[in-house]
């Protein structure tokens, strides 16, 4: 077979992992690197991620990407550029990106949908959204679990997340919310899953014959029973302890898929909730009813090092299938199950 020559685009954390995997990858060529830091350009792309030297050298010349002619970019800014993207794709070059936004076509704007399927169609080329969560957990991992069924009544997707160790004031306190009087937080929390989860919810809906007619999001705070020390300081009694994040789809008036998002600092709290260790419980309900718990097999130390591939893997594993896709704005359904190669 001969290999896919991949181009990486952004290199934040899990750009260095997707990067170190399409250095390791047996049937991948590593021929471009695109960085937006000064201070890792003219570095060796090898040297970024803790690989083998490489020869391909990282630049924050975006035209090194072009002129190397790649057939897929790994495509991970930290912010999406539509003008990019249409160029990329025009030019022939797919795109696998864990970027949120993409990952179902009739939730873009219709300007940004109509400017990436005309790149799509003049370039030959196709584009696909994947990770972690959205992705795999939302999409890949349903789909395999409603082969199993012939009817769907609902689909209860929770993930829970730990942060008892996790040092990040501004994020669990000030952004969050750990530690603080409920009374002074918003009900409607704008954050990552209210805004990652209804397009790929919609994506999963569309593809069983279930669309959904409306997403509504909640959140809810759990408060601690007693004072807890973790990583950010001390979590007072009658504080926030845990908090609930709701995404709930509605097909006919039905909750047809539902995700939580369950992240806490102590498990002493109440309300008391059925509090996991980090990982995914996945509930169908159905004609086949299916309850799946999945925890990470990692030391709470060695975490940080450990999530970035839960995102990164996705993506690299998706490539063959998007570069062998007719061209245009793909989504899961669209594709066969990946297949991994772990060969030589």
């Amino acid at each position: 077979m001969k290999p896919i020559r991949v181009a990486q685009w952004g290199t934040g954390n899990v750009g260095l992992r997707t990067l170190a995997a399409i250095i390791e990858h047996p049937r991948m060529e590593l021929v471009a690197a695109h960085v937006f830091s000064p201070e890792k350009a003219g570095q060796d792309a090898g040297a970024l991620c803790g690989k083998p030297a490489t020869g391909v050298i990282a630049t924050l010349d975006a035209e090194a990407v072009f002129a190397a002619k790649p057939d897929a970019v790994v495509y991970l800014p930290n912010q999406a550029d539509v003008d990019d993207i249409c160029r990329l794709l025009a030019a022939g070059i797919n795109i696998a990106t864990g970027v949120v936004g993409f990952n179902h076509r009739e939730s873009l704007s219709p300007a940004d949908r109509a400017r990436i399927d005309a790149a799509c169609a003049a370039g030959g080329a196709s584009m696909y959204s994947t990770g972690s969560s959205p992705g795999w957990s939302t999409e890949l991992m349903p789909l395999a679990l409603f082969a199993l069924q012939r009817r769907l009544d609902r689909f209860i997707l929770t993930d829970y997340a730990d942060m008892a160790t996790r040092n990040s004031p501004d994020m669990l306190i000030n952004r969050l919310g750990f530690g603080t009087d409920p009374a002074t937080r918003a009900t409607q929390m704008p954050l990552g899953t209210a805004t990652s989860t209804p397009p790929t919810f919609r994506a999963l809906a569309d593809a069983v014959g279930l669309p959904l007619d409306e997403v509504t999001c909640t959140t809810e705070y759990a408060l601690a029973t007693q004072d807890a020390d973790v990583a950010v300081g001390r979590i007072a009694a009658g504080t926030i302890g845990a908090i609930r994040m709701g995404v709930h789809g509605w097909h006919k008036g039905r909750e047809v898929l539902t995700r939580h998002s369950l992240w806490y600092v102590t498990r002493d709290t109440d309300p008391a909730w059925d509090y996991r260790d980090s990982g995914w419980r996945m509930q169908v309900r159905g004609d086949t009813s299916l309850d799946v718990s999945i925890a990470f097999d990692v030391a709470p130390g060695d975490y940080a090092a450990y999530s970035p591939g839960l995102t990164a893997h996705p993506i690299v594993n998706a490539l063959p299938q998007v570069c062998a896709a007719a061209p245009g704005l793909l989504e899961t359904a669209d594709l066969p199950m990946p297949a991994p190669w772990f060969g030589d």
